[in-house]
């Protein structure tokens, strides 16, 4: 049953959390993937942490973390541990409270079990298949918002200065913390109404999140309004819009015209 794993999640993550809190305080190694985006000793820490916690408790499943080398042999698990060690880095090096520590267990590419925490400001949200979202063991729910004007959006202030759009978007409070995870989790918890991201994803930065606002009521699709498959052998997810299901249906029409650049 998918909410059996919700403890070993909590736990592992919190005390992952005092990993990452301890190196906040102090100046950390910080460097350059490939791809120029940044990775801190704190990345490879709660990475290193987690795979022996998580792994070492339910070694018949497999792995897949932004900071591990995929080796394909998640493909003959029937479950596995998605993990962000840090989702948002960049917020991790700039000293800013908007980072998360991320996993989910997904089984036939959904998540069934799912932890996004935030050892800052000590959110921890949970979810399992069936079972309902909770922040620190109370249940959360998107809100009811229905209008775009004067929602509360998680979002990059750029997406909505395009000049493409055929229309202009109405007065909104945007606001744009680094985690994908974060943002998500937030909407699931009603704190914001909805979060958009038009840039590619991987499925560590969505995959537990996707779980916390399904069970809290709401949508995780791409833009398009696909929904999100994980442990393919593709990770990449195309973008990300989300919201409850009205407000998600009002922005997948105004997104139907998005600027292709």
């Amino acid at each position: 049953m998918p909410a059996h794993d919700l403890k070993l999640l909590e736990d592992s993550v919190r005390t992952a959390g005092t990993i990452a809190r301890d190196i906040f305080a102090r100046s950390c190694e910080t460097w350059n993937k490939s791809d120029g985006s940044p990775v801190t000793e704190a990345d490879i820490a709660v990475n290193t942490y987690l795979n022996g916690a998580l792994r070492g408790a339910r070694p018949e499943y497999a792995w897949l973390s932004e900071e591990t080398e995929d080796d394909k042999s998640r493909f003959a698990a029937h479950r596995v541990f998605v993990v962000d060690p840090i989702d948002g880095t960049l917020a991790f090096v700039k000293r800013r409270p908007h980072f998360t520590i991320c996993v989910a267990v997904v089984e036939d590419e959904r998540p069934v079990s799912s932890c996004v925490y935030n050892p800052i400001t000590d959110e921890c949200f949970l979810a399992a298949a069936g079972e309902g979202a909770f922040l620190n063991g109370t249940r959360i729910h998107v809100s009811a918002t229905e209008s775009l004007e004067g929602c509360n959006m998680l979002a990059s202030k750029a997406t909505f200065s395009h000049p493409r759009w055929d229309q202009p978007w109405p007065p909104m409070h945007v606001e744009n913390p680094n985690s994908i995870a974060y943002r998500v989790a937030l909407v699931a918890a009603g704190k914001f109404d909805a979060a958009i991201t038009m840039a590619e994803l991987h499925d560590w930065d969505l995959a537990a999140a996707d779980l916390i606002i399904r069970e809290a009521g709401g949508l995780l699709t791409s833009v398009d309004g696909a929904e999100p498959r994980y442990n393919r052998e593709d990770v990449v997810q195309p973008s990300a819009l989300a919201a409850g299901p009205k407000l998600h249906a009002v922005l997948r029409s105004r997104l139907d015209n998005a600027p292709k650049t």
